[in-house]
């Protein structure tokens, strides 16, 4: 049995078809179209919750250099600004599980 705050991280569905619908189906940092909604803005294991504020869609080779390279800065900034620009009121704070 799935912990309270694994469901709430975890992506639903209908989260990441509304992401997808919202990205125009294609990773919003390089355009591929060979992409996924499913890259975590505040990643899974700092509590980032499975909500459209939170989820952009990237490609495997975007979604690696955000999540193990030394370019994750950069990316993070990029999706920063993007999702501001989605959700003008955005918080990072709202992003994250609390019990």
């Amino acid at each position: 049995m799935k912990s309270k705050r694994s469901k709430a991280c975890d992506i639903p569905t209908r989260v990441k078809k509304a992401v997808w619908e919202r990205d125009k189906q294609h990773c919003i940092y390089c355009g591929s179209v060979r992409a996924m909604p499913n890259a975590h803005f505040i990643s899974r294991a700092k509590g980032g919750l499975g909500i459209e504020e939170n989820i952009v869609t990237l490609c495997q080779n975007c979604h690696y250099n955000f999540d193990m390279t030394d370019m994750r800065e950069h990316y993070k900034e990029y999706i920063e600004n993007y999702l501001k620009k989605k959700y003008p009121n955005w918080d990072k704070e709202n992003l994250i599980y609390k019990r």
